[in-house]
């Protein structure tokens, strides 16, 4: 196979001049596979790792417990790290450290170094995303990483990495074309993060047999929701009740809706498994919950007496969960919906819990290589029965088009894809980022 050149026979000198060239980096998007990320893990001395890890996995829900666990473990006064993949506006929040995003600098030094280690062995964009986060969190001395698998499990990069303890949250269709296409399928791929005698938990109300198997097989301390811990409430508070811990009147995050009390009580799972190295004060979990932030999960926005919604569901059972969640609002005079999906997606399990629910249709198309066109996407929309469908090229032009036309008292949903939330919030002046010479964290704006 042939390399792409190294570093020092090409121009680079900004973070977007590297994550260009990163992109072509590897003939292949997507590889699953461990042997080329490990050697480089080997040459950077980052095989054994001096701080605790978690890792996150399942299909939906892995973001949210991310972000809340980060919250709660630094309210403990934890000095945590945090990757997650992909971003919304820019690589910089896939690396955070004590919920600070990595500056582009660093970044880039970092990118170097793994240059100088790597040799001739090539890594994806996703795989040298995750050598940067290790060696970042190695140089600012952390504590705990929280680390978010990318695709499956046993076979993602993350995956090279011998977690402390693993959590699923969920197991659903996606991915088919590496899963597998059954829940079985997929359930194994997503237990291979599991690690023999240590904690597992699983916040899958109907996991599959396969998850459970594997688990049981390899020895794993398995922690199941329904059976060793449980979440029960309402839309302002919720309880936690483990096998060792209970906490009543909870607070419930501002993102998403109300699967989140399975997430968070996946959260507290992870939390009393890892008691003994880990211990975290009862007082800080409301605060640690209360104050967890994360963009584009059922994320309301009002403009002009509009509401916006985005969501990046981009698969059937999260966009079920959305369409649930949605419903549950008031009732609007008129809804709009702007739609953008990837190839490789089931699109009408995406669309199907939107039909009686949309009144007009926007779909477009994004910046990635796997969106399908917009004029594509529009013949497909009407086969599945959606009405009152328009095409646009681009999601600035589709923000401008809905923002144009819709009128006080209409809703407005944004969904299908990381590639359009981010973009249609930006159009929309509801995010922006500071210059390299301040604060440069994320900031959304508006109510």
């Amino acid at each position: 196979m042939k390399t792409k050149p190294y570093v020092n026979d090409v121009n680079l000198n900004t973070l977007e001049d590297w994550l260009n060239w990163l992109e072509t980096l590897h003939p292949k998007e997507i590889e699953l596979g461990l042997d080329r990320i490990r050697c480089v893990l080997d040459k950077l001395s980052l095989a054994e790792l001096p701080f605790r890890t978690i890792i996150v996995g399942g299909t939906n829900g892995k973001g949210s417990c991310v972000a809340m666990l980060d919250s709660i473990y630094r309210c403990a006064g934890y000095r945590v790290g945090a990757f997650t993949s992909p971003h919304l506006w820019r690589f910089n929040e896939r690396i955070r450290f004590n919920g600070q995003e990595i500056f582009d600098e660093p970044l880039i030094e970092l990118f170097r170094c793994i240059e100088d280690a790597r040799g001739l062995t090539t890594l994806s964009y996703f795989e040298y995303s995750v050598v940067a986060a290790l060696l970042y969190f190695v140089r600012n001395k952390v504590e705990l990483a929280l680390l978010e698998v990318g695709l499956g499990g046993r076979l993602d990069a993350v995956n090279t990495i011998d977690a402390d303890a693993s959590l699923v949250v969920s197991v659903e269709l996606d991915h088919q074309d590496w899963l597998g296409k059954d829940r079985e399928s997929i359930g194994r791929e997503k237990a291979g993060i599991f690690r023999s005698g240590r904690p597992a938990v699983v916040a899958d109300r109907n996991p599959p047999k396969s998850l459970l198997i594997h688990a049981q097989q390899l020895g794993s301390s398995l922690r199941l929701i329904g059976r060793d811990f449980d979440s029960s409430g309402t839309r302002g508070i919720w309880n936690y009740k483990g096998w060792g811990l209970s906490k009543e009147n909870l607070p419930i995050p501002s993102f998403g809706g109300q699967e989140q009390l399975d997430n968070m009580a996946g959260c507290l799972a992870i939390i009393e498994s890892m008691d003994e190295c880990l211990p975290v004060e009862l007082p800080v979990i409301p605060r640690g919950l209360s104050a967890a932030q994360l963009a584009g999960r059922t994320d309301r926005h009002v403009r002009g007496g509009v509401e916006w919604i985005f969501d990046v569901a981009h698969n059937p059972a999260a966009a079920q969960v959305f369409a649930d969640e949605v419903i549950q609002f008031p009732s609007p005079r008129y809804t709009w919906a702007i739609l953008a999906i990837m190839r490789d997606k089931d699109l009408s399990g995406v669309v199907a819990p939107f039909i009686d629910v949309v009144d007009r249709w926007i779909v477009t198309s994004t910046d990635s290589e796997r969106s399908v066109n917009a004029e594509i996407l529009g013949g497909l929309m009407e086969t599945e029965g959606a009405s009152n469908v328009c095409s646009l090229a681009d999601v600035m032009a589709a923000c401008k088009l809905v923002g144009r036309l819709a009128e006080s008292g209409h809703r407005v949903l944004v969904f299908g894809s990381f590639y359009l939330v981010g973009p249609a919030m930006t159009a929309l002046a509801l995010y922006s980022a500071s210059s390299q010479t301040g604060d440069q964290s994320a900031r959304w704006t508006g109510t």
